[in-house]
C-alpha cells in the first residue's frame, strides 16, 4: 500500500526536515506486519514528494493477528490488507512519522507550525459510503478532496464499483495536523482494525484528534468507527477529548453514542438508555421504558414511556405550584424545554446546559425565541416588581444558556421553579454541594423540582445486574430514603419543604421507577446556615431491603415540614468515571 505526500512550498525539500527522513534516502523500518519504505520520488527547490510504502507479509500478518480473530482458512492469506490503505498503514505512519505527528522538528523549529501546500494522494483506499463518506470526513478538515470510486474490472464495467476509491487530498494544513488527521481517518473508512481495540486506544484517538476532532461534524461517526463502536471507550473518549479541548464532555455530541439499534424483546422491561447520547447532567433518557408489577389491564390506555410521563410530571408539578416562570437547569438538547414552550401558561422558560454542542443543536431546533449566539444569550436578573425576569424581559419568551451547575451565576436567579430533571445522578458526589449551594442557596428560586431513578426499582429491569446503574455515566442512583435523606438535609440548611411524588407505576415492593422531589421555599425566605460538613459528599452507603425502604420513605404525595437539620443517610460515591466538565469548570 502507498502514501505520497508532496509540497510546492519553496524550499520543498524542508519536508525532509519534518518529516525527519533525508531525501537523499531510501529508508526501512521494520513492522509487526511486513516492513515500510520511505523514499522521496522527486525532491528539488519547487516541488517534492515523500512516499510511505508499506510491504505487508502475509504470514506475518496471520501470525499477529489475535487469537480471537475469524479464521477464514485461505482468507487469511489471500485478502485486500496488503494493498489497501488501512490501519496497518496507520500503525506504520504512527512507527515512522511519528516525530512528526507530534509536531517537533528540531533542526527547523518554526517549520511545524506553517500551514503548507499539500497534496496527498492515496490509489487504493477502503471506503465504506463511497466517494461520499471521504468527502465528509476531509472536507470540514479544509481539505479539497477527489475521490474516484474504483471499478471492480475496467474490463467489465457492468460489475459496477469496488468499495475502493483512489483519494487525493490537497490543502494549506499543517503537515502534523494532516498526518494525525490520516492516522485516525484512514480506519474509520475502512471501519475495521487489525489488532485488538484495547483502552489504550482512547490515549491514541485524543492526542491525535487534539485541536480538530471536536469540532469536526461528523465526530460522532468518527469515534464510533474508531473504538468499534465499544461504548465504554467511546465515553471514555469523549470525556478526555472535552478536557483536551476545553469543551464540556457531551458538548461533543448528543448523538456521538447514539446506541446502536437493538432488537427489538416484547413483553420484557429492559433497562433504559439514551437514545441520544451519553446521558450527561443535562437530559432525560428517551429510551427509558418501565416496567410494571402487574400487566396493565386490556380495556385502560395505552402509558406513554417513562421519559414522557416524568415529563408530564413535572410539568403537574410546576403548575401546582403556580410557576410562570421556569428555568430548566441542566436542560440537555431541550426535551422538557420543547413542553415549556407549547404551554402557553408560563410566561418566561430558560433553558441552561453545560454543553455549548446541547445549546448549538436547540438553535437549530428553533427552541430559544431568539437567534442570539447561544454564548452570548444573557440570562434573567431578578427582578424588582416582575414575576417575569428583569434581564430577559425583549429576549423572547424561551431562551437558553450555557452555563455550570457548580459555579453560582446571576443569570439563575429571579425565577418561579427551576427544574433539575435526571440531573443530580450525573453529578460527582464531591461536587454535589456545590449545585446544593448554586441552586438553594444563590438562586433561590420559590420552588424547584428534583427527579431521579429510584435504585430499588432497577431489580424489575431485565438484563440489568444486581448492583449495576441504568446508565453508565451515572455517578450514584439513589434509594427512596437516600433521595428522602438527601433532599429533607437540602430543605432543612436552605429554608425550603420538599415533598415526594412517585413517577411511573407504582411497584408495592420497590416503589416507582423515578422518585421526584417538589421544594418549596418557607414563606420566611431565611435559610438555616448550612453545616460544615454538608459540603463533603456522604459514602458510599449499603441499599436498603425493598421493606425497609417502603417504611422509611415519606408516601407519595406527602408534605415534608424540613425547618430543622436531619442527618442524612450516605450517598453513594462516585462510580469511578472522570470528573465531568460542568464538575471541573
Amino acid at each position: 500500500m502507498l502514501l505520497t505526500i508532496s509540497t510546492t512550498r519553496a524550499p520543498a525539500t524542508d519536508l525532509g526536515f519534518l518529516l525527519h527522513k533525508h531525501p537523499g534516502k531510501v529508508q526501512r523500518f521494520e513492522q509487526a506486519s511486513g516492513a515500510a519504505h520511505v523514499f522521496y520520488p522527486e525532491a528539488d527547490e519547487t516541488r517534492c514528494t515523500a512516499a510511505l510504502l508499506l510491504e505487508v507479509d502475509p504470514v506475518k500478518l496471520v501470525r499477529t493477528r489475535g487469537k480471537n480473530s475469524p479464521d477464514f482458512a485461505l482468507g487469511q492469506y489471500v485478502n485486500d490488507r496488503p494493498y489497501a490503505a488501512s490501519s496497518l498503514l496507520a500503525s506504520a505512519m504512527a512507527g515512522v512519522f511519528r516525530t512528526a505527528m507530534r509536531g517537533r522538528c528540531d533542526a527547523r523549529p518554526e517549520l511545524p507550525d506553517v500551514p503548507l501546500p499539500l497534496e496527498i494522494t492515496l490509489p487504493s483506499l477502503p471506503c465504506r459510503g463511497g466517494p461520499e463518506r471521504a468527502e465528509r470526513y476531509f472536507a470540514p478538515l479544509g481539505w479539497r478532496v477527489e475521490a474516484v470510486s474504483v471499478p471492480l474490472d475496467p474490463a467489465f464495467p457492468a460489475w459496477g464499483d469496488s468499495r475502493y476509491v483512489s483519494l487525493t487530498l490537497t490543502g494549506e494544513v499543517r503537515l502534523a495536523d494532516a498526518l494525525n488527521q490520516l492516522y485516525v481517518l484512514l480506519p474509520v473508512l475502512d471501519e475495521a482494525k487489525h489488532y485488538w481495540i484495547a483502552p489504550d486506544e482512547v490515549d491514541k484517538l485524543v492526542r491525535a484528534g487534539e485541536g480538530w476532532l471536536a469540532a469536526h461534524p461528523e465526530r460522532s461517526h468518527i469515534i464510533r468507527r474508531y473504538l468499534a463502536n465499544r461504548r465504554p471507550l467511546v465515553r471514555a473518549a469523549l470525556g478526555r477529548l472535552a478536557d483536551s479541548d476545553d469543551a464540556p464532555e457531551d458538548a461533543l455530541d448528543h448523538a456521538s453514542l447514539d446506541e446502536e439499534p437493538t432488537p427489538d424483546t416484547p413483553a420484557a422491561p429492559q433497562p433504559p438508555t439514551d437514545a441520544e447520547g451519553p446521558a450527561t447532567s443535562q437530559s432525560p433518557t428517551d429510551a427509558e421504558t418501565s416496567a410494571t408489577s402487574q400487566p396493565p389491564a386490556a380495556e385502560e390506555e395505552p402509558k406513554g414511556s417513562l421519559a414522557d410521563r416524568r415529563i408530564e410530571a413535572v410539568l403537574a408539578a410546576l403548575r401546582e405550584q403556580d410557576a410562570r416562570t421556569v428555568i430548566d437547569l441542566g436542560c440537555g438538547t431541550g426535551k422538557l424545554l420543547a413542553h415549556l414552550k407549547r404551554d402557553r401558561t408560563f410566561e418566561k422558560v430558560t433553558g441552561v446546559d453545560v454543553s455549548y454542542r446541547a445549546i448549538e443543536m436547540m438553535h437549530r431546533r428553533g427552541l430559544p425565541d431568539d437567534a442570539a449566539d447561544p454564548r452570548r444569550s444573557s440570562g434573567p436578573r431578578r427582578p424588582a416588581d416582575s414575576r417575569v425576569p428583569a434581564g430577559s424581559r425583549g429576549k423572547g419568551r424561551v431562551a437558553v444558556f450555557q452555563s455550570a451547575l457548580t459555579y453560582a451565576d446571576r443569570r439563575f436567579e429571579g425565577y418561579d421553579a427551576a427544574v433539575l430533571m435526571e440531573v443530580v445522578e450525573h453529578i460527582d458526589p464531591p461536587r454535589l454541594a456545590a449545585v446544593e449551594n448554586v441552586v438553594f442557596g444563590a438562586a433561590r428560586p420559590a420552588s424547584v423540582v428534583v427527579t431521579t431513578p429510584n435504585a430499588e426499582y432497577n431489580v424489575r429491569y431485565d438484563g440489568l445486574a444486581d448492583g449495576a446503574m441504568r446508565h453508565p455515566d451515572h455517578r450514584f442512583e439513589w434509594t427512596r430514603a437516600e433521595f428522602a435523606a438527601w433532599a429533607d438535609r437540602v430543605a432543612a440548611e436552605h429554608g425550603y419543604r420538599v415533598r415526594y411524588v412517585p413517577v411511573g407505576d407504582l411497584d408495592a415492593e420497590v416503589g416507582a421507577p423515578t422518585q421526584m422531589a417538589v421544594f418549596t421555599r418557607d414563606p420566611s425566605d431565611k435559610p438555616v446556615p448550612s453545616k460544615p460538613e454538608a459540603t463533603t459528599a456522604p459514602a458510599p452507603a449499603t441499599p436498603a431491603t425493598p421493606a425497609a425502604s417502603v417504611t422509611s420513605t415519606p408516601s407519595p404525595e406527602t408534605a415534608v415540614d424540613a425547618t430543622s437539620p436531619q442527618t442524612p443517610t450516605a450517598a453513594p460515591d462516585a462510580d469511578g468515571f472522570e470528573a465531568r466538565e460542568e464538575s471541573a469548570r
